[in-house]
C-alpha cells in the first residue's frame, strides 16, 4: 500500500479539526472519502462487516486492508473470504516480516507473550504494530472500528482525530459512539456477515492464543490477554505507551 501514486492532497488541518465527526457513521464516512480518497483505507480485523457494508453503499472503489498475524482463528479467515465474495472487495493483506517472526519463535518459543508484558508487547510489535506502520505508508487517513464501549483503554475515542501514533495522519472512527447493541441491530437489519466466534461467547477477537470467550456482562475486552491488567489491553496500534 505504500507506493500509491496520486495528485490528491489532504485537506488542511483546520478542516479536520472543524469537522469533528458531526453526523452519524455514514455521514462521517462520506466526509472522509470526499476529503481523502484514494489516500484513505479501512483497517479491518474481520469481526464483522459493518463498516465495509457502509462503505459499499457510498462508493465501490473504497480500499480495505488487514493484518494477517499468522495466528488468526480459522473463523476470522472464513469471514474474510465471505466478505471478499459478498462485497467484491480486494483485501490488501499485510504480513509480519518473516525473519522477525522466525527469530522470536526460535529464541523465545511459541508462547513467550504469556510470560511477561514486555514479551507480549514484543510479539504484538512484530505481528501487528510494525506491519500496520507499513500499511499506513502513503495514506493521509485511515478508518477504524474503534468504539468507546470496548473497554477502559478506548473510553475517550472520538470520531475524527490526528493519529499521533502514526505521524499525525487523520484517523476516522465512524462508530465511536455506538454500543454493541446498536452494532448488532445494524448487523441483523442488513444481514451483514460476522465472525462465528461471537456465537460462542467471544466479545473481542484477535489472535487465537490471546483470545477467549467471556461470561455475559463481563468487560468486552476481558477475553483479550486475560492474564493482564485491564489497563494493558492494547496491542500498540492505537495506544502506545511503551517501546520495543
Amino acid at each position: 500500500m505504500s507506493n500509491l501514486s496520486t495528485d490528491a492532497s489532504p485537506p488542511p488541518a483546520d478542516a479536520v479539526i472543524d469537522y469533528q465527526g458531526k453526523g452519524d457513521a455514514e455521514d462521517v464516512l462520506r466526509w472522509a472519502l470526499d476529503h481523502f480518497h484514494p489516500r484513505i483505507a479501512l483497517s479491518t480485523s474481520f469481526k464483522d462487516a459493518v463498516l465495509i457494508h457502509m462503505l459499499s453503499q457510498i462508493r465501490t472503489d473504497f480500499r480495505v486492508f488487514a493484518l494477517d498475524t499468522g495466528r488468526l482463528p480459522e473463523e476470522t479467515y472464513e469471514l474474510a473470504d465471505e466478505i471478499r465474495r459478498r462485497y467484491g472487495v480486494k483485501i490488501e493483506w499485510v504480513f509480519p516480516k518473516n525473519e522477525a517472526v522466525e527469530r522470536l519463535e526460535r529464541d523465545k518459543g511459541l508462547y513467550s507473550f504469556r510470560e511477561s508484558l514486555e514479551n507480549r508487547h514484543e510479539c504484538c510489535y512484530i505481528r501487528k504494530v510494525e506491519p500496520m506502520a507499513r500499511a499506513l505508508q502513503g495514506l493521509d487517513a485511515w478508518i477504524t472500528g474503534l468504539r468507546r464501549d470496548q473497554g477502559v483503554t478506548r473510553a475517550n475515542v472520538i470520531k475524527i482525530e490526528r493519529d499521533k501514533v502514526h505521524g499525525g495522519i487523520t484517523k476516522v472512527n465512524p462508530i465511536a459512539d455506538w454500543d454493541s447493541g446498536r452494532v448488532w441491530q445494524f448487523i441483523r437489519e442488513n444481514k451483514i456477515p460476522y465472525n462465528r466466534l461471537y456465537d460462542k461467547g467471544y466479545t473481542s477477537i484477535g489472535c487465537a492464543p490471546c483470545t477467549r470467550a467471556v461470561q455475559p456482562g463481563d468487560d468486552p475486552r476481558s477475553g483479550r490477554w486475560w492474564w493482564e491488567h485491564p489497563d494493558h489491553k492494547e496491542c500498540g496500534i492505537h495506544i502506545r505507551d511503551w517501546t520495543i
